[in-house]
């Protein structure tokens, strides 16, 4: 059990950071929208993205490996499921920056690089929840 936590751990610290870092691409590429730089940065916006979901991916994969080898989690207080709600609007987040991924690559953003500097910030929120949520288990 013990690999399958370190796993999953490893994992989910990949998938964090694609989703600090892509964001911030959105910010440049939002700031520089034509030119070589841009076309850089839609390169950079789309293989972070493959990691991302890699990264994202086996999270998930070894995070339902840990309750379906240890159920009893489901039944030990309010905070797993709190989490599960956290994990499946980190996963709504990850979408969102696929579909922004897919906006910046056809060149049709609308966003500006201020509205992309807050929806920097998101997955940072939902980092210090889970961490509350699993170390603190306040309910």
């Amino acid at each position: 059990m013990p690999w399958i936590e370190a796993f999953h751990i490893i994992f989910v610290v990949t998938w964090f950071a694609g989703l600090f870092y892509l964001p911030r691409l959105f910010v440049y590429a939002a700031e520089n929208p034509t030119g070589t730089r841009f076309e850089l940065l839609k390169v950079m916006q789309r293989r972070l993205l493959g990691i991302t979901h890699i990264g994202g991916a086996l999270a998930v994969i070894f995070g339902l490996t840990l309750l379906i080898k240890e159920p009893w989690h489901l039944t030990s207080g309010g905070w797993m499921h709190a989490k599960l709600g956290l994990v499946a609007g980190l996963i709504a987040y990850h979408l969102w920056c696929w579909r922004l991924v897919r906006v910046f690559a056809r060149g049709a953003n609308q966003n500006s690089s201020r509205w992309f500097r807050w929806f920097n910030e998101v997955p940072a929120l939902f980092l210090v929840l889970i961490v509350i949520l699993v170390v603190v288990k306040p309910f």
